[in-house]
């Protein structure tokens, strides 16, 4: 019997796999998204029971605390990774921006991407 995926994993895919060789590896209801085996973006649900469904992406040191401050019912500093410079995104409230899924994404690619990759989104952008 096949299982259906949950839509904001396949949108959510569908922006982080859009990116030059970047690979998909699932755990569970988990995703987790890299380019030459460094991680971008991890979406998780209900992550140690948390109820959250979000993507989470890397952040510039202190945007992540900037974000979560200036919006915290979007924004969460995500259990384990978030002291370590990432963010989440909430997917699970209200009308998900996908542009703004997007724009996370790339940055948080661009953070470990080999600069050949990272130049050539650069300039397409």
């Amino acid at each position: 019997m096949k299982t259906v995926e949950d839509s904001r994993l396949t949108k959510a895919a569908a922006i982080c796999l859009a990116l030059p060789e970047a690979l998909r590896a699932d755990q569970g209801s988990h995703a987790s998204f890299t380019v030459r085996k460094k991680v971008f973006a991890y979406f998780l649900n209900d992550h140690h029971g948390d109820g959250i469904v979000s993507i989470c992406t890397r952040a510039f040191p202190g945007e992540n605390e900037d974000l979560i401050a200036a919006h915290p019912k979007k924004f969460y500093l995500p259990a384990y990774i978030g002291p370590r410079g990432w963010v989440g995104l909430r997917l699970d409230r209200g009308k998900v921006a996908w542009d703004e899924v997007r724009d996370l994404v790339t940055a948080s690619y661009l953070q470990v991407a080999p600069k050949k990759l990272a130049t050539a989104i650069e300039a397409a952008l």
